[in-house]
């Protein structure tokens, strides 16, 4: 025991695989061995860390199987048909989503769906390898919902939850002011803080699929996707083809200023002193640091690890606000900290 946990040496979890036999052979190997080495100064392992490596690969092979049923072709994909048809069968396995009405089964599945394929898929090819599904956490997120006990934290920042699926789907019926299922773009103006600029809306409307002019909920939940996750590459891909209006492959001075003329028209609006885009050119080009000293790519956006601020200061004026008071922002946080401390 190394304090409270229990440990094995290599000759002993030798023997023990002698004994489990053949079929556990594949477990009790040198090299799954090294793998689970953790600085333990007498070379032993953890028994539950090699418990849980085991039950995660029996899970990964049993899920596999599972998936594959799916895979109608055979040629290791699954089409968004086919995850639906994977996801609707496993709803009832998940006690976490006992509550939700059958009629609500169709509108969980798509919401489901459409996270696999926003950052599985990002060339909209319509199919996603089985070996990506397995290899990306949103599986575990989804089989997460098996927990009875599952605390109300981590139903909230699940997106496969319900409370969450309910969230996404209710904010979308609340910007139906017509209740046509669809959204136009003055419906869409009013999303998160309502401080969309009305020339990043014009480009979702122009760049996404549309129904005479308006959006349905799985093109919304694509929106949904990018906004909320704006430091994931497959986001900021969907944000950048917004913004690369002339679709060059990389943003100059004049797409940066076509955008941001737009967040100093919001400020006028608001009675705000507009700031001179010039100070904000040059900090957007710090903060990249471009290879081209010119020209800002989508690699060069993810790499400078700065794409998420970077597009809430040119589409948001509330992102814009945000970091034009970082330091104010944070300071107030320091300060409420040290309040609380003293208490």
């Amino acid at each position: 025991m190394a304090g409270e946990e229990a440990m094995i040496n290599y000759d002993s979890f030798l023997k023990v695989g002698e004994k489990a036999g053949a079929k556990c052979k594949q477990f009790f190997t040198a090299r799954v061995y090294a793998k689970l080495l953790n600085g333990d100064p007498y070379g032993r392992i953890s028994i539950m860390q090699f418990f849980n490596y085991v039950m995660r690969k029996v899970w990964l092979h049993q899920t596999r199987i599972g998936l594959s049923l799916y895979d109608v072709a055979g040629q290791g994909y699954l089409r968004e048909s086919d995850l639906e048809n994977y996801i609707l069968e496993l709803i009832p396995t998940l006690p976490q989503l006992d509550g939700l009405e059958k009629s609500f089964y169709s509108f969980y599945v798509c919401t489901a769906v459409r996270k696999f394929f926003f950052f599985l898929d990002p060339l909209r090819t319509g199919k996603i390898k089985i070996q990506d599904i397995l290899a990306c956490s949103f599986l575990d997120d989804l089989l997460e919902l098996r927990d009875e006990e599952l605390s109300k934290e981590s139903q909230e920042s699940n997106w496969f939850s319900a409370p969450s699926a309910l969230r996404v789907y209710g904010q979308y019926l609340n910007l139906d002011k017509d209740h046509n299922g669809m959204l136009s773009k003055e419906e869409l103006s009013r999303y998160g803080t309502g401080t969309l600029t009305d020339v990043f809306l014009d480009r979702v409307y122009q760049e996404c699929l549309t129904y005479d002019g308006e959006m349905d909920y799985k093109t919304y939940l694509d929106f949904v996707l990018a906004l909320e996750n704006r430091k994931e590459p497959a986001a900021l891909q969907y944000i950048f083809k917004l913004l690369d209006m002339e679709n060059k492959g990389y943003l100059n001075v004049f797409a940066l200023n076509y955008f941001f003329r737009a967040i100093q028209e919001q400020m006028k609006l608001h009675g705000q002193e507009p700031v001179s885009f010039q100070d904000v050119k040059d900090e957007i080009f710090d903060m990249v640091k471009p290879k081209d000293p010119y020209k800002i790519t989508l690699q060069d956006l993810v790499t400078s690890s700065q794409g998420d601020t970077v597009s809430s200061i040119l589409i948001d004026l509330n992102g814009f606000w945000t970091y034009e008071n970082r330091e104010v922002l944070v300071a107030n946080d320091n300060d409420s900290s040290t309040d609380l401390d003293d208490t």
